[in-house]
């Protein structure tokens, strides 16, 4: 039976409205480069971030952004180690426009103001990642370009805030997206959170909508991901109406800092990046294992290099494995990894002395909500971009330090297919309309038992037991409102507020990832399946794709990818 879920949130009445041509929801290098690139070509942007401009997953991105840059390197031979990372599930013609377009697209925020790390001779250094048979990563202060690319965007912005024709609306949550009579994306609703520049929930309403929301790390009980990251976007999306894709496609980092087995939360992340330079993982008995499980050792793709560590952490019965990073020498570390060294310290550990415990822990989604290479998504009028999105680029598995590219590239596309539709009167604004289906709204403290049936169902290691036992724990708690109910109650009113409906919107998002996960019987990329441990391309090689029915039923289908 499929599950049953809100096609709204339960809201306060609209207390105010704004309007724009463009309404753009989040303000990492997705919605930035989108609404500064919008900004240039539509008479009207608003944009609409959850906390603060620099909040999010951006500035947290240490290894770096890869492009193609180096003369003896190519955008075929970046295509090339994209698909074999994507595990045969890339849509070859969406990675075709990242890897063309992307070394023109680096060069741009070079343009803007963004400062990457230079050789000697005033070029643009380049490190190798995983799954990369080149230097093409390009970083800023060492481990902090996420952090670099942000401050220059946000710089950008600045200079323009003056500027009529762009609104920068912070401490907003988005709810829903709105819909108008024929199904069409034509705006948002917002609850402005503490210090907002307006009160409690209104709508902003738009000729088109862009989400750029992030990631779904809350939805797990350890994630790299801030606390921001609650899969607000895909959330919203799937409750209009539009088509999810691969949100199976989970990828745990296998390298983070390991805090023990109480820790919650965003952990830190030791970047591939450190990988990259030559530290090695050991196991509890010194053993470096990586070296018999795959070509690059260390420096496989990182669904190899994760599970390889749950095994060995299986085989030695452990919840960690090490990184040596001591022979790289302090010097060398302080220089190249002076976040990571900084945040390390803050733990105890020093990593020119110490081994570092790492295991993996959730860090990028592959998936999300499903849109074509302009970055539109099967809902008229509703654009993604970044994390929340499904552009196809990634397949079952991300390759290292293509995200922040991904944003890059697919941003300037968006602006360019939303300006022009603009100007040729292709989307008008229309009026909003109230969807059918049930409203919902659970308990914030529902948030701890989705976090742990997310984590024990579609968490590293998959089987079917797992995921039926998760999708019934899924079930109970939308059922109860997210709380335990007592005998001979059926449903506790739940109070509106930001922890509710970001609980509600962790739900959504797990009770689909957890129904896709059960869907797919094989073991590929991101999504280990220990029932069904090989890769089936006779059988799987395509798309699960999910959306909610009027009614809230979620519809499932599998789409085959051809060649």
């Amino acid at each position: 039976m499929s599950p049953r879920l809100a096609t709204r949130l339960a809201t306060p009445q609209i207390g105010w409205t704004s309007q724009a041509d463009v309404v753009v929801v989040g303000s990492g290098i997705a919605g930035l480069t989108a609404a500064l690139r919008l900004r240039r070509r539509v008479p009207r942007v608003l944009l609409v971030t959850k906390t603060v401009l620099d909040s999010g997953s951006t500035r947290w991105a240490q290894g770096g952004i890869a492009a193609a840059l180096a003369p003896e390197d190519s955008p075929a031979e970046h295509l090339d180690d994209t698909l074999v990372a994507g595990v045969g599930l890339c849509d070859e013609g969406a990675v075709r426009a990242l890897v063309t377009e992307g070394p023109s697209r680096v060069r741009e925020l070079v343009a803007l103001g963004a400062n990457f790390d230079l050789t000697p001779s005033g070029e643009i250094a380049l490190t190798r990642e995983g799954g990369h048979h080149r230097d093409r990563i390009a970083h800023a202060g060492g481990d902090a370009t996420g952090a670099e690319i942000s401050r220059a965007l946000i710089a950008a912005l600045e200079a323009v805030r003056d500027d009529p024709g762009i609104e920068v609306l912070e401490q907003a949550l988005v709810l829903d997206v709105l819909t108008s009579a024929n199904g069409t994306a034509c705006g948002v609703t917002l609850h402005v959170i503490g210090e907002g520049s307006r009160d409690g929930v209104g709508a902003a309403l738009g000729r088109a909508v862009v989400l750029a929301t992030g990631g779904i790390g809350q939805v797990f009980q350890s994630s790299t991901n801030p606390r921001e990251a609650t899969g607000d976007g895909i959330a919203a999306a799937l409750r209009a109406g539009a088509e999810t894709a691969d949100l199976e496609f989970v990828q745990f980092h296998p390298t983070v800092l390991w805090l023990g087995q109480n820790a919650r939360g965003q952990q830190p992340l030791i970047s591939e990046a450190v990988r990259g330079e030559g530290a090695q993982l050991l196991d509890v008995n010194g053993l470096r294992f990586m070296t018999g499980v795959h070509e690059m050792a260390e420096l496989a793709p990182r669904d190899v290099v994760a599970k390889a560590i749950v095994r060995q952490m299986a085989t030695t019965g452990t919840s960690h494995v090490f990184l040596d990073a001591r022979h790289l020498g302090r010097t060398f570390l302080r220089r190249r990894f002076p976040t990571i060294v900084n945040a390390l310290a803050g733990h105890g550990f020093d990593p020119a002395e110490d081994l570092i415990p790492v295991a993996p822990a959730q860090h990028y989604h592959s998936g999300g909500i499903r849109v074509n290479a302009d970055g539109r998504s099967s809902l008229p009028g509703l654009y993604a971009v970044g994390e929340c999105s499904c552009t196809g680029v990634h397949g079952a598995n991300r390759l290292a330090s293509n995200s922040l590219l991904e944003g890059l590239v697919f941003a300037h596309r968006i602006a360019d297919d939303v300006s022009a539709r603009l100007g040729s009167g292709e989307l008008p604004q229309l009026e909003a309309v109230d969807r059918p289906g049930p409203a919902g709204l659970l308990a914030a403290t529902a948030r701890v038992k989705v976090q742990r049936a997310a984590s024990s169902g579609p968490g590293v290691i998959r089987t079917a037991e797992g995921l039926e036992k998760a999708a019934a724990s899924l079930a109970r708690i939308s059922a109860a409102g997210g709380t335990e109910v007592p005998v001979g109650v059926d449903k506790i009113d739940v109070t509106h507020g930001t922890a509710e409906w970001e609980t509600t919107n962790l739900h959504t998002v797990a009770t689909v990832l957890t129904q896709v996960a059960a869907l797919r019987e094989e073991t590929r990329g991101g999504h280990y399946r220990e029932d069904f441990p090989q890769r089936d391309d006779a059988a799987w090689r395509g798309r699960l794709i999910g959306r909610l029915d009027p009614d809230g039923e979620l519809i499932t289908r599998f789409e085959p990818l051809e060649g």
